[in-house]
């Protein structure tokens, strides 16, 4: 998902946006109309919106530094979920709240003309904004639903446009039923309701939104379809006189719409020479960037399939993993045998005199020295 596209999508959004702002806000000075109002504020929002979009795709393009070794892509995530709860707050809130305001508070639509021109030239920008991300957003999802496509898209800015165009035609086509209703009938209740209805189909988007883009903050994987070929090159390496034995298993995460990470961690052969390991890691690696250019970050973990399966089992038993990883013998091909320091004898508590020691000499005295000698 070429990030240029989506900073075009952006722009011709802002302009329309704007146009449609202004020419909204004269139109409900003018007539009192508070779903015109409503729509005013919904179209200086997305005006808004379009600008932090902006200024996130520009920042998560930075270099990666020593503080954020992996870059800056995840920006662009941050922003468009301020995105969303901007939407939320200000379009949807102060929708609800003028719609609530006029219903309690109802005053006639004067020169009802003026929002029907109003109307039709924002249905002409917004159409021209819509068109333009419909074109990129079927350009990239091919033959994908559309609702599954949403979903799987990695590129808020791209999605969030999308929405907020269809959100914004919805939008005017109530504005219009709401602003026709009171014009035919002379109640200025349809307006209100209009403008509720406005602010309840802005919270919806934005709730919508920011389930999504909560996602890709938390961090999603690439699509199956990556993954799959990701899965092939590395499968390419296994066989006779190959230096791959076996797959443990492949992880990986979006950084940003263009920034994929992958971590594979792979059997080699026992035999297999650490030259020929380094030349198959750059084959795949080659194979990978050229078919998904995305995958900007590429690891290969060798480790044995019994090293890995039971390093897993520590990291999904429930408690248990601190035990298990110090239990689990260390594998001889990854972990040199640490030296064991000699036994120390330890000292006895306390010194004991046995029965069979002899008892220290005692000096004699002048009389039993005379003794001994008549003896001898």
């Amino acid at each position: 998902m070429a990030a240029g596209g989506s900073t075009g999508v952006v722009v011709v959004a802002l302009v329309c946006n704007l146009g449609i702002a202004v020419a909204k806000f004269a139109a409900a000075a003018w007539t009192g109309s508070s779903a015109m109002l409503s729509e005013a504020i919904h179209s200086l929002v997305d005006t808004g919106n379009q600008v932090l979009l902006l200024h996130g795709i520009r920042r998560s393009e930075r270099p990666a530094d020593a503080v954020h070794p992996f870059g800056y892509s995840k920006e662009l995530y941050f922003w468009s979920f301020v995105v969303a709860i901007l939407l939320f707050s200000l379009g949807a809130g102060v929708a609800i709240y003028e719609g609530v305001e006029k219903l309690l508070d109802p005053h006639p639509i004067t020169d009802p003309i003026v929002n029907y021109v109003v109307l039709a030239v924002a249905f002409l920008l917004e159409g021209i904004s819509a068109a333009r991300a419909i074109k990129e957003f079927n350009r990239r999802r091919g033959d994908t639903p559309i609702f599954r496509a949403l979903r799987g898209s990695k590129d808020p800015a791209l999605f969030t446009v999308l929405l907020e165009d269809a959100a914004a035609l919805a939008g005017l086509t109530i504005a219009t039923l709401g602003i026709s209703i009171s014009h035919l009938t002379g109640s200025p209740t349809a307006d209100g309701y209009a403008s509720v209805a406005i602010g309840l189909l802005l919270g919806a988007v934005a709730a919508f939104m920011s389930i999504e883009i909560r996602s890709l903050i938390v961090g999603e994987a690439a699509s199956p379809a990556v993954l799959h070929d990701i899965r092939a090159a590395i499968a390419a390496e296994r066989g006779v006189g190959r230096t791959i034995s076996a797959i443990n298993e492949i992880r990986s995460m979006h950084l940003g719409p263009t920034d994929i990470l992958v971590v594979a961690s792979v059997d080699f052969e026992d035999q297999a020479t650490a030259a020929a390991i380094e030349e198959a890691t750059s084959r795949i690696e080659r194979t990978i960037k050229a078919q998904h250019p995305a995958v900007r970050r590429f690891f290969l973990e060798g480790q044995s399939m019994q090293d890995h399966a039971r390093a897993e089992r520590a990291m999904t038993s429930p408690g248990g993993s601190p035990a298990e990883t110090a239990q689990a013998p260390a594998s001889p091909a990854q972990t040199l045998p640490a030296k064991q320091p000699a036994a120390r004898p330890q000292a006895p508590a306390a010194t004991l005199t046995l029965a069979s020691d002899p008892a220290p000499a005692k000096p004699l005295s002048r009389k039993e020295r005379k003794r001994q000698k008549k003896r001898h």
